[in-house]
C-alpha cells in the first residue's frame, strides 16, 4: 500500500484526503518510482475545483503531474533504466503519491547535484516557458514584456529569455523586484499605469517592445501588450483564452490553444542539463509534507508564491 492524495469531491482544498492504495507492478515499458518530492502547480487545484466539469465518475480523483524519485521496480522493455536510478517524472498523472507507476517515456535522468525539490518542480514550468519563448519568437536583441514574472513559469521565462540575449521587462509586485533584477530583468509593478511604466522602462521607448508573454491572463496584460507589440502573433499567453480573437498566440491546454507537445518534449533534457550546470535556477519558496497538500494549495491559491512549492515524501 502507498499514500496517495485524492480529491473526494469538487471544491477547494478541503476536499483533499490522503488514502492508501495498492501499487501495481509495472507493465511493459513502465517503472515504479519511489517518490522523494512532488511539484505543485496551479493546474493541480484547478483540476478538482469544478472548473472543468463535475462528473462524479471522476471521483475520487488523483492529482498532480510531476515528481522526482528513485526507480524501485522495472517492467519489461525499459531500455537502460535500472533500479536505483534517480529520475524526474513528467508527465506523471496522479503524481501526489509515495509511489508511482510511470512509462519510461515520461522519465528524464536526474543529475545527482540537483536537489529533489528542485527536480520535482522543474519540468512543467520549464517546458511551458520554453514554449512561450518559441511561440513569441524571442531571440537575441529583442525586448520582451513578461507578465507575471515572479511565478513558477515566469521566473523560468525571465532566465531563459535573458540567456537568449533578450532584454526582459518583468511585471511583478514590488517585493519581487530585487529578485527579478538579480536575474537580469527590468522589473515594473503591475496595476494602474502599467502601460506608461513599461514605456519608461523600455531601453529605446515604446517601439522597442518586440514580444510579450502573458502568464496571468488579465485584460490589463493583454491590452498593454497589444498596445506595445507591433505584431499580435508575437504575444503568447498561457491564460488569456478568451482573447484569441485579438490575434495573440494561445498556448497549453485551454480552448483553441497550441499544446506544443514536440517543443515541450524536446526541452526536457535541455532544461535538466541547464539546472545541473547552474545556468538555470528552480526557485522553491516552501515545501510541505505530502499529507499537507491542502495547505500547499491554499498558499498557492493566494497568487503570491515566488517560484514553486513542493511536497516531500
Amino acid at each position: 500500500m502507498s499514500a496517495v492524495v485524492v480529491a473526494t469531491d469538487f471544491g477547494g482544498p478541503e476536499v483533499l484526503s490522503v488514502i492508501d492504495q495498492p501499487v501495481p507492478e509495472p507493465g511493459a515499458g513502465e517503472v515504479r518510482v519511489a517518490v522523494r518530492a512532488v511539484g505543485v502547480n496551479p493546474i493541480d487545484y484547478k483540476s478538482y475545483s469544478g472548473a472543468f466539469g463535475k462528473d462524479p465518475a471522476q471521483l475520487p480523483r488523483r492529482i498532480g503531474s510531476e515528481a522526482a524519485g528513485v526507480i524501485s521496480a522495472l517492467g519489461p522493455d525499459v531500455g537502460d533504466f535500472a533500479v536505483g536510478d534517480e529520475v524526474i517524472a513528467y508527465r506523471a498523472p496522479g503524481a501526489y503519491a509515495a509511489d508511482l507507476i510511470v512509462p519510461v517515456a515520461a522519465l528524464t535522468p536526474k543529475p545527482e547535484s540537483v536537489p529533489w525539490t528542485q527536480a520535482s518542480g522543474l519540468l512543467l514550468t520549464g517546458v511551458t516557458a520554453v514554449h512561450t519563448l518559441v511561440a513569441a519568437d524571442v531571440g537575441a536583441g529583442d525586448t520582451v514584456l513578461v507578465h507575471g514574472a515572479s511565478g513558477g513559469v515566469g521566473l523560468m521565462v525571465v532566465q531563459l529569455a535573458v540567456a537568449r540575449g533578450a532584454t526582459v521587462i518583468a511585471t511583478a509586485g514590488q517585493a519581487k523586484h530585487d529578485l527579478l533584477r538579480s536575474l537580469g530583468a527590468i522589473p515594473v509593478t503591475y496595476g494602474d499605469g502599467l502601460l506608461d511604466r513599461v514605456r519608461a522602462a523600455a531601453p529605446s521607448g515604446s517601439d522597442s517592445i518586440d514580444a510579450a508573454i502573458d502568464l496571468v491572463g488579465t485584460d490589463e496584460a493583454i491590452d498593454v501588450s497589444l498596445e506595445l507589440v507591433q505584431l499580435p502573433a508575437r504575444i503568447a499567453s498561457i491564460a488569456a483564452f478568451g482573447r484569441g480573437g485579438d490575434g495573440i498566440r494561445l498556448l497549453g491546454g485551454g480552448p483553441g490553444a497550441d499544446p506544443g507537445d514536440e517543443i515541450r518534449q524536446a526541452a526536457r533534457s535541455v532544461l535538466v542539463e541547464a539546472v545541473a550546470a547552474g545556468s538555470l535556477r528552480v526557485f522553491v519558496e516552501r515545501t510541505f509534507p505530502l499529507d499537507h497538500a491542502a495547505d500547499a494549495h491554499r498558499l498557492l491559491m493566494t497568487g503570491h508564491v515566488t517560484g514553486k512549492l513542493a511536497l516531500t515524501v
